[in-house]
């Protein structure tokens, strides 16, 4: 790409940016030494290799490394800090909030016209994921409900570009496939945040990408506050999906188990990103939700290969207690990083938003989240974490090795068995 066409992207993308809350401008970052990212994907079945239960032998990993409940404080921790890419959403790390997790691709040229044949798109594509998780995307798959924050207005007319592109089958409200509600089930829908209006747009193309079938509520939270998007997630159990996902983050605080209440919902698997930036975060620290980390994922002359991505939440939780179905994780307290997939933007998916410029690749957790909770409603048995830690074979191993790793936890999706 010529040097005008990738100043013209970035200048487009951090312009729309800019629009929700004026994140820092893009500045190139190192990625991590090789010797740093290996030290947290240390296997679980040998725990002594992170120094006993203490994760401040990883330096970023370690709960305390973060004066009071400020992620910020850790160095890289602000939008600039991916390299090659952008976050969506501004940063403000404020108790109680929560940020959602589009990463935006500067390295790949938006295209701006909805119409594009995919062989022309960049990023993976539905057959991609269906085939790397070894997803049967014929299944009915049921209900699947997606809890963001703030007003997508263009939502369903973005998604119909999508999977019009890609040959899905139609999901309208028209055809009573895609509902889209504010979070008391109504339709007073809250003010437009351009972050997150990416954020929903790429929700429900992945829903779509992993779950052709499945019906799709869309609930709409007043704000990113976490009493709001837990009153989203209690509405959208009240519809009685297969599986919830929720792609947002933010720091964790001490009154945070008061807000668990919303991710427990019997029979409906709820999934979490675990966030874009080394740390523990809630709602991942959360006992009773799925959290989902990140890898990266690329496919050389058929052959797909995935590693884990450094970039994403992990760590030991500062106040939920470890879960007995967790096992020998390295913690104490709760690891928050249970299953994986793709979140690296430089091997990201592509998704349209028509309010960010049209077609792009993006990455983040909030790539994830919504693939496994598309692959839980396939499953027809979502029965949430515990289930999956008792089926760890059932797994993906991340970078050829087998076990619990810091990043991925017990791996991405290989089949349905772990689901």
């Amino acid at each position: 790409m010529s040097r005008l066409r990738t100043l013209t992207t970035v200048a487009l993308i951090c312009a729309l940016a800019a629009c929700s809350g004026s994140p820092a401008p893009f500045v190139p970052v190192q990625s991590q030494s090789s010797a740093s990212a290996k030290a947290p994907h240390t296997t679980a079945d040998n725990p002594s290799a992170l120094p006993g239960d203490n994760p401040s032998a990883l330096p970023g990993d370690n709960p305390s490394a973060l004066p009071g409940d400020n992620p910020s404080a850790l160095p890289g921790d602000n939008p600039s800090a991916l390299p090659g890419a952008q976050l969506a959403c501004a940063n403000t790390f404020a108790q109680g909030q929560a940020n959602c997790t589009v990463a935006i691709n500067l390295n790949s040229p938006v295209v701006k016209n909805a119409q594009t044949p995919a062989n022309l798109l960049a990023g993976l594509h539905p057959a991609d994921l269906q085939s790397r998780y070894g997803l049967p995307s014929a299944n009915a798959g049921g209900l699947v409900a997606i809890v963001d924050a703030y007003d997508d207005p263009t939502a369903e007319v973005d998604l119909a570009a999508y999977r019009a592109a890609f040959g899905l089958p139609s999901c309208t409200s028209a055809n009573g496939c895609f509902t889209k509600v504010d979070q008391r089930g109504g339709t007073s829908y809250p003010q437009t945040n351009l972050g997150w209006s990416q954020e929903i747009a790429l929700d429900l193309d992945m829903v779509s990408a992993v779950c052709p079938n499945c019906s799709i509520l869309l609930v709409e939270a007043d704000s990113a506050s976490f009493d709001d998007l837990g009153a989203g997630v209690d509405l959208a159990a009240t519809h009685h999906p297969a599986a919830i996902s929720n792609s947002y983050y933010g720091p964790e605080y001490s009154g945070e188990t008061a807000e668990d209440v919303h991710y427990k919902h019997p029979g409906i698997a709820i999934t979490v990103s675990s966030g874009d930036q080394r740390s523990p975060f809630y709602p991942a620290a959360s006992p009773y939700a799925t959290s989902v980390g990140g890898t990266s994922l690329t496919n050389n002359s058929g052959a797909w290969s995935e590693s884990a991505w450094p970039y994403d939440g992990a760590g030991c939780s500062k106040y939920e207690a470890k879960p007995s179905w967790q096992g020998n994780t390295g913690c104490k307290t709760r690891s928050t990083v249970d299953v994986a997939a793709v979140a690296d933007p430089q091997t990201g998916v592509t998704t349209f938003d028509s309010t960010a410029g049209g077609w792009y690749v993006v990455g983040g957790t909030s790539v994830a989240a919504p693939i496994v909770a598309a692959a839980y409603a396939l499953s027809s048995n979502p029965q949430g974490p515990a289930y999956s830690y008792a089926h760890r074979s059932a797994f993906n191993a991340i970078g050829g090795q087998s076990g619990y790793f810091w990043t991925t936890g017990l791996g991405s999706p290989n089949g349905l068995a772990g689901l």
